[in-house]
């Protein structure tokens, strides 16, 4: 396998860790993740868009995907693609896949730091440290990619979707997006991604929280839902974009953040 390419979670998780993990411990997480079924993909050695689309071939993920062809893109104009965040990891390779193909645009996404390991997609990525400090380094990080040419993909939820009050759903959005689009008059993009995990994750969840845990353990169960998600298919609905002016004084960059979440789970 190409030297760089693959991962080896033991060696991930003991670097961030600073302690040597126990190699029965190694091989139970090396199994949990699907380590073998991920390094097989990762050795073919793709990188960017490509990376995200031959990945979904090799999930033999389906998508059926409305509204980006039509979308109404003033020229000139940065986008940042707004979506839900339902699975958190084949929702945002296919998410890059389908918006990066066929277009000289960059793209970049902000992903858990974690994924910087993955390096055929790293080049793509700014990372935020969803496991430990943030970096002191991150607000500057995301003044340069909003200042920045590329289109840019967000969760603003920060995280995948949990069973709230009875469905699956985002939490509540960070206000980011809304603040820094309209700094840098970015045209807002909503994307509603249609998609769940497998009920063990939802049921992972609610053990925590009914146990008082902080920790996000269900984001440990990631790699495993990206492999349970082989063979399924997803829809993803583009809505109009949205210009800068709209979020007005009317409303705090919160509120606006709320509003354009519901428009998102609105898109049919």
């Amino acid at each position: 396998m190409p030297e760089g390419q693959t991962i080896d979670v033991a060696r991930i998780v003991s670097e961030r860790t600073g302690k040597r993990i126990p190699r029965f411990l190694g091989r139970m997480m090396e199994r949990f993740i699907h380590q073998d079924f991920i390094n097989g993909f990762l050795s073919k050695g793709y990188e960017g868009v490509e990376f995200c689309t031959e990945c979904v071939k090799y999930l033999d993920i389906t998508l059926k995907v409305k509204g980006l062809d039509e979308l109404r893109i003033p020229e000139g104009v940065k986008l940042t693609y707004a979506s839900n965040h339902p699975l958190g990891g084949a929702d945002g390779v296919a998410l890059i896949g389908v918006i990066g193909s066929g277009k000289d645009r960059p793209l970049k996404l902000m992903v858990n730091d974690f994924l910087m390991n993955i390096k055929g997609l790293a080049p793509m990525c700014v990372p935020v440290n969803k496991l430990g400090g943030q970096s002191r380094r991150l607000s500057s990080d995301v003044d340069s990619i909003f200042e920045g040419e590329a289109d840019i993909l967000m969760f603003p939820s920060g995280k995948c979707s949990r069973k709230i009050d009875g469905r699956i759903q985002d939490p509540a959005w960070k206000k980011t997006f809304i603040t820094k689009s309209v700094e840098t008059g970015r045209w807002i993009v909503p994307v509603h991604f249609i998609g769940t995990n497998s009920k063990r994750f939802y049921r992972v969840d609610s053990l925590c929280k009914a146990l008082g845990i902080k920790f996000n353990l269900p984001m440990l169960f990631l790699p495993s839902e990206l492999h349970r998600a082989q063979g399924k298919e997803f829809e993803i609905i583009f809505g109009e974009p949205i210009p800068p002016t709209r979020f007005d004084s009317s409303k705090s960059p919160l509120e606006w953040a709320k509003v354009i979440r519901e428009e998102v789970y609105n898109l049919k």
